[in-house]
């Protein structure tokens, strides 16, 4: 079958990604161009591939291909057929009458709203319609307290805890620096640890020098001016630094004491007031990062929410958001202060976009009002063997990758931003195209050694698994994920629409299609998941699990169905097998309640596959 540019689309003889499946859906509006694009694609997907589900399913692309080809040169609709159709279809969209919770995102699967979520991809709060769908599906009543509680069951509660340590502080002195000896340790730790350095420079060691002589130099009792913001830093690093499994290793050896984590951030806690008093500096940027970083870690959602959004304010302040050119600065401090302040500003870029995915609250951080020119260079060492602390110091590289970052901001802001949410299908489907594009562009431009393949079975290999290529995979999937899973709100579910369902129910089956993938690499990659991580990726898997169940109630005889099933039922081994190793006593609460929503999943998605077959044989 030759394309209208010449090329060759021969017999297909590899799994290719299904994504290009979503390219006829603009025909109307895009026109022939599409047409042309979708040939592109089907050429540009063609990888060799384990995974037989997506190569079963080129033929339906390839029909669909032909079938646009052989029609007439479609013409884009005139803005007032595009009008009316608009006009037509509001009414009957689900939430037409139903204003969008401010601190949420509305979540659609297949054209219904199911309720709204704090975490995007996460626990749904049902809305009355999505619990009658649940209940239609399974013929089971739905337990709202482990199916939609008031919190995530993976998202951890320590404002009691807290509130007990600030009420003892008098006694405790919440004045008291950590021991000087002890914090020397760590520092000098964090230096030897490049892997660290490299994922999170929180500090430039050098210049932390001066945060510690400042932060010691008054007694305990007395501050200077400046002098809090010295002394929230010291805490703050040494909160942080000693979560990390490297830095730990390393300091183990010596025989320290534990760091009891919750004491020194509730210190911190009770300097913020004196710091948020005092001009920002280096330092109070420092602070307000890396207990951002901490809250993160250890899945306290709100304080992460409520530190991060100071910390970008204060980045602001500072001047962060540009780049600068330092040619123009001669003061060679003065540009390790500005190089160590562009720092922060990217991990506080890449934390903000992940947590407007997580919490459905906007993002603090607006691309308008940022020069995201990246890192001299950052694509060069951002792919090197990030986790050998034999290999010299380049630069950093941050958590994810920042172009994947970059990604996300867009997909928030195009896809998921309250000015989006009125966007027509057409609109919609042809961001979700421009998205996906951005997305392969960016995989292709990764290195083979660590390119993240489009899909990933159990049937599939990678030689090159280590943590980083865990958070890359994991990152890469959730972008997939998000970005296809946006066509669950097209009216076109609601009216039944047939030129479109074809291509919205395959930009479905892709989200559906990665969260699978997720699940596949963490198990394969269990054995290079370190210790002490449940909070940082518990998200991952939980988001795959949420796409996977909505998958199979709304195609519970899909011959999928029964595997995905299968699914859920290794992901509660597998969660409990990775993240409970050296699980705090008393966090193994938390993941009890994280064990028993899966298990209510499972219970409804298998009652939801049983009644619909049970229901096929009683119609035969």
């Amino acid at each position: 079958m030759e394309s209208p540019v010449g090329g060759r689309l021969g017999p297909v003889t590899h799994a290719i990604d299904e994504r290009s499946n979503v390219m006829p859906l603009f025909r109307n509006v895009i026109g022939v161009a599409t047409i042309t694009c979708l040939a592109h694609s089907i050429e540009r997907y063609r990888e060799s591939g384990k995974d037989l589900r997506i190569n079963q399913r080129i033929s339906r692309i390839e029909q669909l291909l032909a079938e646009n080809l052989r029609g007439e040169q479609l013409l884009p609709e005139s803005p007032r057929s595009i009008e009316a159709s608009t006009a037509s279809t509001t009414s009957t969209s689900p939430s037409a009458n139903q204003p969008p919770d401010s601190s949420s995102v509305q979540v659609h699967f297949a054209g219904k709203e199911l309720g709204v979520i704090s975490l995007l991809t996460g626990t749904p709060f049902l809305f009355p319609e999505g619990q009658e769908w649940i209940t239609a599906r399974t013929g089971q009543s739905v337990s709202l307290d482990k199916l939609s509680p008031a919190r995530a069951p993976w998202e951890k509660e320590r404002g009691q805890s807290f509130n007990t340590l600030l009420m003892n502080m008098n006694a405790l002195n919440p004045f008291e620096l950590p021991d000087l000896g002890i914090l020397r340790v760590y520092v000098e730790a964090f230096k030897r640890s490049k892997v660290m350095r490299r994922i999170f420079p929180v500090v430039d060691t050098e210049l932390f020098e001066e945060t510690i002589s400042t932060a010691y130099k008054q007694s305990i009792s007395s501050f200077t001016y400046g002098q809090a913001s010295a002394r929230v830093c010291v805490i703050a690093f040494l909160t942080f630094v000693s979560r990390l499994p490297p830095v730990n290793e390393i300091v183990g050896a010596l025989h320290i004491p534990p760091i009891d984590h919750d004491l020194l951030a509730t210190r911190a806690q009770f300097l913020m007031p004196q710091v948020l008093q005092e001009s920002a500096s280096l330092d109070s940027a420092q602070a307000l990062t890396m207990l951002t970083l901490f809250e993160l870690s250890s899945g306290n959602m709100r304080a992460t929410n409520y530190y991060a959004a100071i910390s970008a304010r204060l980045i602001f302040m500072l001047g962060g958001n540009l780049n600068g050119d330092q040619t123009f600065i001669h003061d060679p401090r003065s540009q390790q202060k500005q190089q160590q302040l562009r720092n922060l500003f990217w991990i506080g870029y890449t934390i903000d976009k992940d947590l407007a995915l997580r919490t459905g609250q906007p993002p603090t951080i607006t691309d308008e009002n940022c020069d995201l020119t990246l890192p001299p260079g950052y694509l060069d060492r951002a792919f090197m063997d990030v986790e050998d602390d034999d290999a010299p110091f380049l630069g950093p590289v941050f958590p994810f990758d920042l172009r994947l970052s970059i990604i996300k901001a867009r997909a928030h802001r195009e896809l998921y931003s309250v000015s989006s949410l009125q966007k027509t299908d057409a609109e919609l489907l042809k961001s979700i195209r421009e998205l996906d594009d951005g997305l392969e562009e960016w995989r292709l431009s990764v290195p083979p050694k660590w390119r993240p393949t489009m899909s990933f079975s159990s049937e599939t290999s990678d030689s090159n698994m280590s943590m980083h290529s865990v958070m890359l995979r994991l990152n890469y999937h959730l972008c997939m994920t998000i970005i296809h899973q946006a066509s669950g709100r097209c009216k076109a579910w609601v009216q039944g629409q047939s030129g479109m369902m074809d291509g919205v129910s395959s930009s479905m089956a892709l989200s559906v299609e990665a969260s699978r993938s997720s699940l596949c690499y963490l198990e394969a990659a269990e054995h290079v998941v370190v210790d002490g991580v449940f909070w940082t990726l518990i998200f991952y898997p939980m988001s795959a699990l949420l796409t996977i169940f909505c998958s199979i109630l709304q195609n519970p005889l899909d011959p999928h169905s029964r595997g995905d099933l299968d699914r859920l039922n290794v992901a509660t081994v597998m969660i409990e097998r990775i993240f409970s190793r050296k699980l705090p006593d008393t966090e193994l609460e938390h993941f009890k309640l994280v064990a028993d929503f899966i298990l209510e999943l499972k219970r409804l998605a298998e009652c939801a596959i049983d009644k619909a077959w049970a229901e096929q044989r009683a119609g035969q």
